[in-house]
């Protein structure tokens, strides 16, 4: 089983190898294979299982997921966008799972099941009925009713993915969707979050403001969070946008929201006409501002998206060297003066209990032995045999109250780790490193992390790692940020991946 797993990750990587080399990805290709290189530090030290690489924790494809309450006219927008009636659009939660929408050569559209998603490492939500799983036993097996994969032949879905979900509120009380709107935003390189103009007022949005507005607020990667007022063409009859815009933002500030990037939109063929012309001007001129920024943004996410996957090898690399290793030597040496000191403590008061007992009963061990003859050459075999049982039981019985106690001082340590490490990604990595060093096969006086030593070449690979993405870094700015316009300059680093 264990090899089966390890060779399914082989292949999968190899097969996103393949599929960038295809598409001429040449420097996300050099990227797969630094990856690949931590991996092999990760499993030397237990961080990772052979299962499990860090390839698989990243999407490797431009992300923009659309996100908002129910009825915001989230699927009219993409529908419009990408100028295909892909998803069903209505004015109640019509669409009950999470679609992810991808280009195809094939003319005729299809939609695929879930199954699709969780299987291929390529896309987002890879291996994703695992983690459903954990958060909802037995839905895991269910995967097909949360997500499924449309595929369209539209140009601009080329090297990108959307993904539309849900009405939020109107599934907001299930934790596997909550959990995988947790990943569509980690994940995502752009996130467009929706509101109805129609229903502006906290209540209304409740659950959207809580999961979508107060979590973001405190994101390193905040900035790609773009909050969109749709469907303001509902405010024409009365004349009260600015009214509107004012209480929808009101509610954003109230959720601790005080700074970002606010859009107002409406469909232009799905809107009442507008009479005035001054007021109809006055519309389609905000619209058209704000959907020519929010069309820049999905635009460049594919740069984005290369510039945020170097980053992640970056930081990956950062966080094993100066996160990982400290934090697990530190653990390690206050995880062996535990088990020492417990070590001394039960086997000080069973020793005490022993030698209370032998004084009582007025017994010298070694005379009492000595009279027996239990270690002359003339003892009976069986006699020798109960003295070897003896001494065999009792090492025995020493070497499970040694291992009780250093699993007891291992689950403390677990339990400190998950109290005291914020990260997510930085407290798996600890603590699975952790359980690997404290295996009943590594001596308690061992203090360097497995895999770390200075015949190992992990902290070399580390360093080799680190200079690379700056020469990654330097080839997207070489090809961004050429004036001239030509692939190549002068100069200018060519990546040469094996």
């Amino acid at each position: 089983m264990f090899n089966r797993s390890s060779n399914q990750i082989k292949r999968r990587v190899d097969n996103l190898s393949k599929h960038l080399k295809q598409e001429n990805k040449t420097l996300l290709l050099g990227a797969v294979k630094s990856f690949r290189d931590l991996d092999n530090i990760a499993y030397k030290m237990g961080i990772l299982p052979n299962t499990d690489s860090f390839t698989t924790r990243v999407t490797w494809w431009p992300m923009v997921s659309i996100l908002g309450t129910y009825s915001s006219g989230k699927s009219t927008f993409i529908n419009s966008f990408l100028s295909q009636e892909l998803q069903r659009t209505g004015n109640q939660a019509v669409d009950d799972k999470f679609t992810v929408i991808c280009f195809s050569e094939e003319q005729e559209a299809r939609t695929l099941p879930g199954l699709a998603l969780d299987a291929d490492p390529r896309f987002p939500f890879y291996n994703i009925s695992q983690e459903i799983e954990r958060v909802s036993v037995g839905e895991g097996k269910r995967i097909d009713s949360y997500l499924q994969l449309k595929t369209c032949q539209t140009e601009f879905l080329r090297g990108k993915i959307f993904i539309d979900s849900p009405g939020f509120d109107a599934d907001a009380q299930r934790d596997a969707t909550l959990r995988i709107t947790d990943d569509m935003m980690k994940l995502s390189d752009l996130v467009l979050v929706f509101f109805d103009a129609r229903h502006p007022e906290p209540g209304a949005m409740r659950d959207t403001l809580e999961h979508l507005v107060k979590n973001t607020i405190h994101r390193s990667d905040a900035n790609k969070f773009l909050f969109i007022l749709n469907q303001v063409d509902c405010t024409v009859q009365e004349d009260n946008l600015e009214d509107v815009v004012a209480a929808w933002q009101r509610a954003l500030s109230q959720a601790g929201l005080t700074a970002g990037r606010f859009y107002q939109i409406y469909n232009l063929d799905a809107a009442p006409p507008i009479d005035d012309e001054f007021t109809k001007k006055r519309y389609e001129s905000k619209r058209a501002e704000d959907m020519g920024e929010i069309t820049d943004r999905v635009n460049k996410v594919e740069v984005e998206r290369a510039y945020r996957i170097i980053g992640v090898l970056e930081h990956t690399a950062k966080v094993i060297e100066e996160e990982v290793v400290p934090r697990i030597r530190v653990l390690l040496t206050r995880w062996r003066k535990q088990v020492l000191i417990s070590d001394a403590v039960v086997f000080g008061i069973l020793g005490a209990i022993l030698a209370t007992i032998l004084l009582k009963n007025d017994i010298n061990v070694m005379q009492w032995l000595h009279y027996q003859h239990w270690l002359s050459a003339d003892t009976e075999l069986w006699k020798k045999i109960v003295v070897g049982l003896l001494a065999v039981g009792t090492g025995g019985l020493a070497g499970f109250i040694h291992l009780r106690l250093r699993k007891i001082a291992i689950n403390k340590f677990k339990r400190e780790i998950e109290q005291t490490v914020d990260s997510d990604d930085i407290r798996e990595y600890v603590g699975n490193a952790f359980v690997y060093n404290t295996k009943p096969w590594r001596s308690v006086f061992s203090t360097k992390p497995a895999g770390w030593g200075p015949f190992s070449g992990s902290k070399r690979t580390i360093q080799s790692v680190l200079k690379k993405t700056d020469v990654f870094v330097q080839s997207l700015n070489d090809k961004y940020t050429n004036p001239s316009g030509k692939s190549e300059r002068p100069g200018s680093i060519k990546l040469e991946v094996e």
